[in-house]
């Protein structure tokens, strides 16, 4: 079987599973967000917190929510860090810097994993399950409880409550995301994936010489940093390491997990909404868009250029032997496209244009799927851009599942699609133009300026993955892009909810003979336009800079 027929057949039984999940997982999640009781454990933890989950909540008080349990779980996590030295199971590890705790602790609290550290040469066991872990879960339900927010502010008319955030984000770990990742993990532990407290071993080579290995809570972290899209590696190699992916099937089952929930949420939008069939032009968007990025990573990567490459059957390079070319493709576009962020292979050993086409699927704002929650709220707000575009062309106020919208909502809209872009600009320029973070570029011309602006474009996105090649352990990355992180998860969540309130509030718009109808494939197809064309206008003179210019002139 040829590299590039495996690749094609891996694609086909990966949706194959999607299209399998989609539907009862979707449904299910539906059901977990609509209903109104509440389990026994769930009740213990709203009583161990203060909470009342039957209260309903404005928007201004939902974000309150959010932004208080994140500020508390920095704060909880950038302390963790600090005091490893004195915890029991550190291994031996000193207590993590401070300009380095930081940014992990925004990094995982964002759900953007980014890691300026060697994984197992760092963190301890209490700091790996007990912080990092631990976040993947909740930042994860906090991702989601924001989309659930939106979804019923189309949902609900002339009220400004949105649910109770606690209430949502508790049952996104009880209900969804726990028992995913327990299964998850039991299968990945069944096919060779560790999962131990053991201590440092020394470990023989075949060449002679030994290297030093710690286990630890592997599987179980691995699950959940797919399942939520969080994306952080227990291993400096991340999914490209044997301890956290041993074989081709698991690579591929890695990649189900980070997909799963994304897609199935678009399910879960159309039965809260009252129409599946807007669901289903969502998820005919996500999947259009997915497709087509794994189908221009393949040809780029199998596209290759002298007798090396073709002896290798691709472009190799940073590649893991055990996946080739295809599978690495597949990874490449769907962490890159949700905000994941795990890796199994370099991306800055791509192809020139392929190390473009993992940066853009960042850039378009991560929602084709998107992460666990982002993916769906990034989708809805650029879909209520696309109405607005289309409400412009034919000279008609502008409406989306029976909601008006007006200067309010554009404006929300807007100051959402933005505000990701300014930070990664603006912060890739001062990196440039100041004499020390240039310093940190192992490449000169367009491939170390890749390197710079994917570094910003992974922070400020909430994706986490590197393009390697750049050292960001330093006191100006470490601070930037954790400001960066933090900028880009909440300012946007910001916008999110204000414009979700402002739906609840509206009366519905009966539909009529203009109205333009969101469930047909026209829609999708003005949607996946409306998209790329604004991200390409956006960072397109950036593109061209890096990427583009790498890939052309190889």
């Amino acid at each position: 079987m040829g590299p590039v027929l495996a690749g094609v057949l891996q694609l086909l039984a990966l949706i194959v599973a999607l299209a399998l999940a989609y539907t009862p997982l979707g449904t299910y999640m539906a059901r977990v967000y609509s209903s109104d009781r509440h389990w026994r454990v769930e009740r213990w933890i709203y009583k161990g917190i203060g909470a009342d989950p039957d209260t309903e909540m404005r928007w201004p008080a939902y974000l309150r929510g959010v932004l208080a349990f994140s500020a508390a779980g920095v704060l909880f996590l950038y302390l963790l860090q600090r005091l490893q030295g004195v915890l029991p199971l550190s291994l031996g590890f000193r207590s993590i810097d401070p300009d380095q705790a930081f940014d992990t602790a925004a990094s995982f609290v964002t759900n953007t994993n980014w890691q300026s550290y060697y994984g197992e040469q760092a963190m301890g066991h209490v700091v790996q399950t007990a912080g990092l872990a631990v976040q993947n879960f909740v930042s994860a339900a906090v991702g989601i409880a924001v989309a659930v927010a939106l979804v019923r502010g189309f949902a609900r008319s002339r009220t400004g409550e949105l649910g109770n955030f606690w209430a949502d984000m508790v049952r996104g770990v009880v209900r969804v995301l726990l028992p995913g990742a327990f299964l998850a993990a039991i299968v990945l532990v069944a096919c060779g994936v560790i999962q131990n407290f053991s201590g440092i071993h020394e470990i023989g080579q075949f060449m002679g010489g030994a290297q030093q290995w710690n286990g630890g809570a592997v599987a179980s972290q691995e699950a959940i940093k797919e399942l939520g899209t969080n994306g952080g590696g227990y291993f400096n190699a991340n999914s490209a390491h044997p301890f956290e992916n041993p074989t081709p099937f698991t690579n591929l089952f890695e990649i189900f997990l980070l997909l799963v929930i994304p897609f199935a949420l678009t399910r879960t939008f159309g039965i809260m909404v009252g129409s599946v069939r807007q669901g289903y032009a969502l998820l005919a968007t996500m999947a259009t868009i997915w497709v087509g990025f794994v189908a221009l990573m393949m040809w780029t990567e199998f596209a290759h250029h002298g007798p090396a490459l073709q002896i290798a059957g691709g472009a190799m390079e940073g590649k893991e032997v055990r996946f080739g070319v295809g599978s690495s493709s597949i990874f490449a576009v769907s962490t890159t496209l949700t905000s994941t962020g795990a890796v199994d292979s370099f991306h800055s050993s791509f192809t020139g244009l392929g190390g473009g086409i993992t940066m853009l699927g960042i850039m378009l704002g991560e929602i084709a799927p998107g992460g666990t929650g982002s993916g769906l709220y990034g989708m809805l707000i650029m879909a209520i851009v696309a109405v607005f575009i289309a409400g412009l062309m034919v000279g008609r106020t502008p409406e989306y599942l029976g909601k008006k919208i007006g200067t309010r909502e554009i404006k929300l809209a807007a100051c959402y699609i933005l505000v990701t872009p300014a930070l990664v600009l603006v912060f890739t320029a001062l990196a440039m133009a100041l004499p020390t973070p240039a310093h940190s570029m192992t490449n000169g011309g367009a491939h170390g300026f890749s390197e710079i602006l994917y570094a910003y474009t992974s922070g400020a996105n909430n994706n986490g993955s590197a393009f390697a090649g750049l050292n960001a352990d330093t006191q100006w990355f470490n601070t930037t892009i954790g400001l960066a992180m933090l900028l880009g998860r909440f300012l946007p969540m910001v916008f999110v909810l204000a414009l979700a309130g402002s739906l609840a509030e509206q009366r519905p718009v009966p539909v009529t003979a203009g109205t333009l109808r969101t469930e047909k494939p026209l829609f999708t197809g003005l949607l996946v336009g409306a998209i790329l064309i604004i991200t390409g206008l956006t960072y397109f003179p950036a593109l061209a800079l890096g990427p583009l210019a790498e890939g052309l002139a190889s």
